[in-house]
């Protein structure tokens, strides 16, 4: 049976066979109105070939057939847009490849053609074509922003940091758009690489570029953190994860874990208590946030984050199936203490198996923080459920028991 994209190109034919009508009856014969000509045998092979599924014999038949002028060039553009859209990548580069081989093609078409093609390329995985075509474009076509943009892109995909600074502060200045935020996270992508290959010195380079100039992002906070935790300057890890939580930012779920690990190894817990409390009393809405991050992080044994986690329990709806307050109640402050750790063992359990975060842009959501969202592209798009969505998961449990 023909597919869509058959019919949309045997239409495509169709109106390629009136236009050809058209430009004969009025045009070239405007003299002889007596004997219109026949519809084109040509097209009604090519249409043939489609309804007949046989798609590349209609592509021979069609290039062949229509060669590229001024007339036709954007019926070949048309088609190989329609190709890419459909999938069929290699029909549309052959297509774009045909205009480009015209020896007197206009220097304006020929950058949209090598735009398309370049477009071909990034659709079919060939990053290394694409961007070649790309960089050329970039240098003073009137594709430039577009090309840069995808360059960007592409060296996003490609983890090339260096060229996607490059590209993007070119990008800055022609398209008069501030890229501050993307590109101050290309350099904590540089600042990182650098701490995995423990050149701290670099990191710490790159983290004060990506917040020169720029809008201050957290995540350099959160790098120089971790270097402070890897050359065992706990007292600068301590004030920059304690500033994280001071600003009551969405990075709380980041920085607790570290802060708590940190504190237990000085055996300063009772510090961090004393500072939980003073910001709790500041922003009272962040003990659901300290739960949330005790529970899925697994984190107990210090009060003050207990009787958050505690709290949370009591009051989330989804867990009064679950947890008999009346009979917490009567019962002794042992048996309180020993059934509200099972259930919040249990949610630990189901917690690793939920999204913890999810991006404010495209609603894509993971377990792990992802600086750029993997659907929309988007930079510091993602933040973690302002609550435990365990409705869905105790379902799903209490389904398969």
């Amino acid at each position: 049976m023909p597919t869509e994209s058959t019919f949309l190109l045997a239409g495509l034919f169709l109106l390629l066979a009136a236009a050809g009508w058209a430009l004969g009856r009025f045009g070239e014969r405007e003299e002889d109105e007596a004997a219109p000509p026949p519809l084109n045998i040509d097209y009604l092979k090519g249409l043939n070939f489609l309804l007949n599924e046989q798609t590349d014999q209609a592509l021979e038949h069609f290039l062949k057939m229509v060669r590229v002028d001024d007339k036709t060039i954007e019926t070949h553009f048309a088609l190989g847009s329609l190709f890419r859209r459909r999938g069929e990548v290699d029909r549309a580069i052959r297509i774009h490849q045909n205009i480009i081989a015209r020896p007197d093609l206009a220097a304006e078409q020929r950058d949209q053609a090598l735009f398309s093609l370049a477009k071909d390329y990034l659709k079919a995985g060939l990053l290394d074509r694409a961007e070649n075509l790309f960089v050329r474009l970039s240098q003073g076509s009137r594709y430039q922003v577009e090309a840069l943009e995808q360059l960007c892109r592409i060296y996003e995909q490609e983890r090339e940091w260096e060229r996607a600074i490059d590209a993007g502060q070119k990008l800055e200045v022609l398209s008069g758009e501030s890229l501050a935020l993307q590109i101050a996270h290309y350099y904590c992508e540089l600042a990182e690489q650098a701490v995995t290959k423990k050149d701290y010195g670099a990191a710490r380079a790159y983290v004060k570029k990506a917040q020169s100039g720029r809008p201050r992002t957290l995540r350099g906070a959160l790098i120089r953190a971790e270097i402070a935790r890897d050359t065992e300057d706990n007292k600068t890890a301590l004030r920059l994860y304690h500033r994280i939580l001071d600003e009551n930012t969405y990075l709380i779920t980041e920085a607790l874990p570290k802060l708590v690990e940190i504190h237990d190894r000085d055996n300063s817990t009772a510090q961090l208590e004393k500072n939980l409390t003073a910001l709790f009393t500041k922003h009272p809405e962040m003990k659901i946030e300290v739960a949330y991050t005790a529970i899925v992080n697994n984190i107990g044994g210090i009060k003050v984050i207990d009787d958050c986690v505690e709290e949370y329990m009591l009051n989330e709806p989804t867990l009064t199936d679950f947890i008999d307050l009346q009979t917490l109640d009567e019962g002794s402050a042992e048996d309180r203490h020993t059934a509200l750790t099972k259930v919040r063992a249990a949610l630990s359990k189901l917690a690793s198996t939920t999204p913890r975060y999810q991006c404010k842009e495209c609603g894509f959501s993971s377990q792990r923080l992802l600086w750029q969202c993997p659907s929309c592209k988007n930079w510091e798009a993602q933040r973690p459920f302002t609550s435990v969505r365990f409705d869905s998961v105790l379902q799903r449990s209490s389904s398969v028991n």
